[in-house]
């Protein structure tokens, strides 16, 4: 495992890290599945094992995910490990079987003592806003929270997740601002939109977390036209059949034959599609199984100039109406 600077901090991550929204389970928050589908709970602690064997030492998770469920396997698993970098969410509520977005000042306080608590720890090494927008930045009170609670030392440092398919104002407004220590941005080889916001947040010493690295599963190369998902799957509504033939099409036309040519799995050749980028801190892929831990952190490699410029040459033209698609599905 290599490891990468987090930004301007003193955090060394892996450059493969654990993204633990999926382990939380099928919850849901009234008919609305905010999760994977089902999760098994001892598969989920060996795998947690297992990234950690693998040098894996980087963790993002959330209150929401599970509703509180993720944050508790990994306080267990990860329990008196000192080198376990964790990253946790505040922002999102479950309010009468609604979701409902709160970055006040007095729930982002409680809500990260709820958090220590269930990580069975003294301090969250980074605390993500969860896709506060920039309404909320602008009012200050989400600002003033964490601001207050690194300086009480309950946090080490804070930033921003965002869950857009665009480039969005509230990563520019940190910026100029100067607040916060890193982004947690989309970016894969499917959506590449955030690169502007990757390359200027990098020059600024922003950390960079690259999440939804394999876009739902798609750049697994492990789905069909035919493949469907249970309804407690957030994918259920996401990748229909319409979106799912027209991803795969582009992908077994122009994506399928780089990864053959660079005698690289599908998966191995999307997260270092990322990797590629030296901006990127992180990359964290949704892990459940052991087996997830070896097949996103096997085969890494510097992608030929000639395979990086034909995978970034996708991101104006055969992506456009994908992306487009998607966002309209939720």
């Amino acid at each position: 495992m290599q490891y990468r600077k987090f930004g301007n901090t003193d955090l060394q991550v892996s450059e493969i890290g654990f993204g633990a929204w999926a382990i939380g389970g099928n919850a849901k928050v009234g008919n609305t599945p905010i999760g994977w589908g089902k999760a098994d709970d001892a598969t989920s602690q060996k795998a947690l094992q297992a990234a950690v064997d693998a040098g894996i030492n980087f963790f993002d998770t959330a209150d929401f995910y599970g509703l509180g469920h993720s944050e508790n396997l990994i306080g267990q698993a990860l329990k008196g490990n000192k080198d376990a970098i964790i990253a946790t969410k505040v922002g999102h509520r479950n309010i009468k079987e609604s979701i409902v977005l709160d970055y006040s000042k007095a729930y982002i306080i409680e809500a990260c003592e709820q958090s220590l608590k269930r990580l069975q720890r003294d301090a969250i090494d980074y605390y993500q806003l969860h896709s506060a927008r920039l309404n909320h930045l602008q009012q200050g009170e989400c600002i003033e929270a964490m601001e207050q609670l690194k300086q009480q030392g309950k946090i080490r440092y804070w930033g921003l997740s965002l869950n857009t398919f665009h480039p969005a104002p509230e990563a520019d407004f940190l910026m100029q601002q100067n607040y916060g220590d890193g982004f947690q941005l989309v970016f894969n080889v499917i959506n590449q939109r955030a690169i502007e916001t990757i390359e200027q947040a990098g020059a600024k010493g922003y950390g960079i977390i690259a999440r939804m690295p394999l876009q739902f599963g798609l750049l697994t190369g492990k789905f069909s036209a035919n493949s469907t998902f249970a309804e407690d799957d957030h994918r259920h509504f996401r990748l229909t059949p319409g979106i799912l033939q027209q991803t795969l099409q582009v992908l077994e036309e122009k994506v399928w034959p780089l990864a053959a040519k660079e005698q690289m799995s599908p998966t191995a050749m999307a997260l270092s599609f990322i990797l590629n980028h030296p901006q990127v801190s992180t990359i964290i892929p949704g892990i459940r199984t052991p087996e997830h831990v070896s097949s996103n952190t096997s085969g890494l490699k510097k992608l030929s100039s000639a395979t990086m410029q034909q995978l970034t040459a996708l991101r104006n033209s055969d992506w456009i109406r994908v992306l487009d698609a998607m966002e309209k599905a939720g």
